[in-house]
């Protein structure tokens, strides 16, 4: 089984607070004025949908986006549900069993807003920055959650970005997580080659073991 966790790009769908939307502009239109073919411009930010956060992000010397080691985005994946939470803390972590868990994505009750809703929703589940160190502690290459920002929002120190970002952990943003089970998975994402960018949109793949 093959689950597509990418967020839909479309014209009215929710984007972080203060970043800019996503729009579609055509451009030509087959055989009108005599154009060859159908085409197209997009205009959208780093930020919008399923994206990766580079060091760079959060970091003054961080690297970037195309600078992302490939061996963070593809490999073995564990999904973890907390589909009746404010947030993902250090205390819902300690207790589960991380051997052998190179990366981790989160499915909150996020993902049933993207279903319902157009709308940013500010109260959106975040992970909390115990919770990041605790990932790093434990050597996780890559973090992905079904919100637009891993962070909870109004936050003014970042403490969960931070503590990934200045590790060198790949964060994972916006993923769509409706209808996929918990479970261990293969990770595909695959983000553009956006040189010199502190993050860059990404197609994500989860496939079932």
């Amino acid at each position: 089984m093959i689950y597509d966790i990418s967020m839909p790009l479309r014209e009215g769908m929710p984007v972080y607070e203060g970043n800019p939307p996503y729009k579609r502009i055509v451009t030509h239109v087959l055989g009108k004025d005599g154009a060859p073919v159908n085409q197209s411009r997009f205009e959208f930010g780093a930020h919008c949908g399923t994206h990766i956060d580079a060091p760079l992000h959060f970091e003054k010397d961080g690297y970037t986006a195309e600078a992302v080691p490939l061996e963070h985005l593809v490999g073995p994946a564990r999904l973890l549900h907390f589909l009746n939470q404010d947030c993902v803390d250090l205390a819902d972590l300690e207790k589960l069993d991380w051997a052998g868990v190179e990366r981790v994505l989160f499915r909150t009750r996020n993902s049933e807003h993207w279903v319902k809703s157009n709308t940013f929703d500010p109260n959106f589940a975040y992970v909390t920055g115990p919770a990041a160190r605790f990932l790093v502690d434990r050597k996780i290459k890559l973090v992905g959650i079904d919100s637009l920002g891993i962070e909870k929002f109004g936050s003014t120190d970042h403490p969960a970005h931070h503590a990934l970002l200045r590790s060198g952990v790949t964060i994972l943003e916006g993923l769509y997580l409706t209808g996929v089970p918990a479970g261990d998975y293969t990770l595909y994402c695959g983000p553009l080659r956006v040189m010199g960018g502190e993050g860059a949109p990404a197609r994500a793949l989860l496939v079932a073991k």
